[in-house]
């Protein structure tokens, strides 16, 4: 006869351990209660949707806009409606050295009457810079329209002008904010030369460019040689006589390459002095004395560096003709009245000649 098996209940632990062998060894991939039709049924109805095809289409449109309006706010092609209190106007200092007052009275006319028809730029700031300034934006460009909705905001009384259009530029991807800016005024309104020099000799100052030279360089790349060597001359002005001069910006060309030329001979000294004997209080008197400061000076020594036989013989030289390496062709004539010089080349233009001029007057005068 077998011999019976005495059978012995599990303990606890020995449930606990049942239970952790059954759940390891059992897939949990779905619940024990539910059949893969019922799951399929599931993921089928989680992705139907049961609005008509006329709004699927809509909705479709709307994500597509959505896309379009994102990518347009990146490139700064969206105009916004931004509070004027949020945009710090002296973010820069302005290429503009005076606002006409007559002209920032028609302009609030224009826009009273009409709105605001141009957007200003702006830029924003880091979370921590605005924070500090107390501004969201800084302002590019649109200086003049600004300060005029903000005139227009002090005597209106409704909210008309509590906001003002707005394009939000990345001035980084523009060349930086100073050549942003400078580029916008140079498009849209005529800078004195005195001003374009002022500019690149405050973006040297902070630190913009490595000096002036690059300054001008970059800030003004599409103009030509000549004009470039306009705007260093009067930026030398703005170094050197900025702080005496009341009407800088409206000196004429040709008096600002000889007080250039006067201050590169060494005539700053005597030429500030001449400027604090008296009170100046118009354009005409700051001229006179100007005009005034440059016949007291002593005529300039000649440079042996400059004039004289060029040191490299031109390519080709013959009777009355002289052909530059830089493609230039001089030609020398007489007639009844004297002698003429002609300048050829497709790099002559007015500035080159009244530059030219310039420097010819300016040998002719050292005696």
């Amino acid at each position: 006869m077998a011999k019976r098996r005495k059978l012995e209940l599990p303990s606890a632990d020995d449930l606990s351990r049942y239970e952790d062998e059954f759940r390891r060894e059992t897939p949990v991939s779905r619940p024990p209660t539910s059949a893969p039709i019922a799951q399929v049924a599931a993921e089928t109805a989680a992705g139907y949707d049961a609005r008509p095809p006329e709004a699927r289409a809509e909705a479709a449109r709307d994500r597509k806009d959505a896309v379009r309006l994102r990518d347009a706010e990146g490139r700064g092609l969206v105009m916004a409606e931004i509070p004027l209190e949020e945009i710090d106007a002296d973010a820069l200092v302005r290429d503009r050295v005076a606002l006409d007052q007559v002209e920032m009275r028609e302009l609030e006319k224009s826009i009273l009457s009409n709105g605001l028809r141009l957007p200003i730029e702006v830029f924003e700031y880091p979370e921590a810079e605005a924070q500090a300034k107390g501004a969201r934006f800084g302002l590019l460009s649109g200086y003049r329209r600004l300060r005029a909705v903000q005139a227009l905001k002090g005597r209106a009384e409704d909210d008309r002008f509590d906001t003002i259009r707005a394009v939000i530029r990345d001035p980084d991807a523009m060349g930086g904010t100073f050549a942003a800016m400078v580029e916008e005024n140079e498009i849209r309104a005529s800078l004195s030369h005195f001003e374009r020099g002022r500019i690149a000799v405050i973006a040297s100052q902070q630190s913009a460019f490595p000096g002036v030279e690059a300054a001008v360089d970059a800030l003004f790349p599409q103009a030509s040689k000549a004009k470039r060597s306009k705007i260093r001359s009067f930026a030398l002005i703005f170094e050197e006589l900025g702080d005496m001069l009341t009407f800088p910006d409206l000196i004429k060309e040709k008096d600002g390459l000889k007080l250039a030329q006067a201050l590169r001979d060494g005539a700053e000294n005597k030429l500030r002095r001449s400027l604090a004997e008296t009170v100046l209080d118009t354009p005409e008197e700051e001229a006179a004395a100007l005009a005034r400061a440059l016949e007291d000076l002593d005529p300039p020594k000649a440079d042996p560096r400059r004039g004289g036989r060029p040191k490299k013989a031109p390519k080709e030289r013959r009777a009355g003709e002289m052909r530059l390496d830089s493609g230039v062709t001089l030609v020398s004539a007489e007639d009844e009245r004297g002698w003429m010089i002609r300048l050829d080349g497709k790099q002559v233009d007015r500035e080159l000649v009244e530059v030219v001029m310039a420097e010819v007057a300016r040998l002719l005068d050292t005696p």
